[in-house]
């Protein structure tokens, strides 16, 4: 389904990297997603096609799009690669974005080239052992020396592009407050900084993800973005475009696997007729295709409002949650539906709708697990009287 509010050049992006999906990504994932590899080549290449700073204004460097096409590119490659999908999502959304919306022009020309180009591979740094969820609970600490540099210490966990990444837009804490949150840019080779174990994952296997230690980093001042301690309302605002553009990696996954299924329900036959002919079967391929369109449809709703600057604080943090929250849960449904349709074949992996469904799984944990996404909705419902637990425990 095309949505009416998708442009000639959204569409032509997402016929261009549907096509960079099937010839660069496809015939590498399913070798990559058995050693848990990397795919850098085909990283490169989305820095020649111009779609590492697909939000980053043209005057920096990037493409200058926004949600709506970062999304529909999410949704491409992630039919195709979840896996690599997530290291992009992770580069291009969680580092670069932030630096083409909240960096200095002194700082955007520091480090965005290399990262544009592919050349550097960047992260972000906001989970920790300790406070997932609770992103404000986290202890790294970075205080100020009288030369107006500053000293970094602590952890962070379950980083995408942990492993192999050279830039990272690290959040940590300058003052006594929770809220006293800053942001700094921590490059590889810094002493003190060194990255942690690289993680073994049930699914996104060919996406790197590991740990991030500070022992001592010492951070020039010009590695600051913005004002000390103002960080909060930039790091939630980025989590909503997060979420809106990772619901698109969810769809992806849900498209494939229906397209498989239905295929197979076509072309397999049992007691003499293809297996689409049994009500059961049809049942489980009209409810994913409806779910599917639904959460589509919700998502790009989303970004594009996201695009033309209506979506703002609370209602912008609940439109996120909504679209990310259901789009996760349909692709694992979906994922696993796609399974049972093919039933020997599809727990093989002599189809992807195996590796799909683990992919697909991440998703309702990363970016704000499912369980926390409805705490965000119910809270913008229901005000004060969805914290009345709380109170009374």
């Amino acid at each position: 389904m095309s949505l009416w509010f998708i442009s000639n050049e959204e569409k032509l992006i997402a016929e261009s990297v549907r096509a960079f999906a099937k010839e660069e990504l496809l015939p590498k994932i399913e070798h990559l997603d058995e050693v848990e590899g990397f795919n850098e080549e085909g990283f490169k290449k989305l820095g020649e096609l111009g779609l590492l700073g697909i939000t980053v204004p043209e005057e920096d460097g990037g493409a200058g799009m926004g949600a709506v096409a970062a999304t529909l590119v999410m949704e491409e490659m992630a039919a195709v690669d979840a896996s690599t999908t997530l290291s992009y999502l992770a580069h291009s959304i969680l580092c670069v974005n932030q630096i083409g919306s909240n960096a200095s022009k002194s700082q955007k020309q520091k480090f965005l080239p290399k990262l544009l180009s592919g050349e550097k591979i960047g992260g972000m740094g906001m989970s920790e052992p300790g406070s997932g969820s609770d992103a404000l609970g986290m202890l790294s600490r970075a205080e100020r020396k009288t030369d107006g540099s500053y000293v970094l210490n602590g952890s962070k966990s379950w980083i995408t592009n942990g492993p192999n990444g050279h830039v990272f837009y690290c959040y940590a804490k300058t003052g006594p407050s929770k809220k006293d949150v800053s942001t700094f840019l921590v490059e590889k080779g810094m002493p003190g900084f060194t990255t942690g174990k690289k993680f073994k994952k049930m699914g996104m296997r060919a996406s790197p993800t590991g740990e991030l230690w500070f022992s001592d980093v010492k951070i020039p001042e010009e590695n600051r973005i913005g004002v000390e301690g103002a960080s909060l309302k930039s790091m939630m605002r980025n989590l909503d475009i997060e979420r809106i553009t990772i619901a698109g990696i969810s769809l992806g996954i849900a498209r494939n696997c229906i397209e498989v299924a239905t295929q197979y329900a076509k072309e397999r036959k049992q007691f003499n007729l293809p297996i689409g002919a049994f009500q059961q079967i049809q049942e489980r391929l009209t409810e994913a295709a409806a779910w599917y369109e639904a959460c589509r449809a919700l998502t790009y709703q989303a970004a594009k409002t996201w695009d033309m600057g209506l979506m703002t604080g609370k209602d912008a943090s609940m439109m996120a949650a909504k679209a990310k929250l259901q789009s996760a849960q349909m692709a694992t449904q979906v994922g696993l539906d796609a399974i049972q349709i093919l039933g020997g074949y599809g727990y093989t992996r002599e189809f992807p709708v195996e590796r799909q469904m683990r992919d697909a799984k991440l998703i309702e944990i990363g970016a704000g697990t499912n369980e926390i996404l409805r705490v965000i909705i119910a809270r913008q419902m229901l005000g004060d009287v969805a914290d009345e637990l709380m109170k009374h425990s």
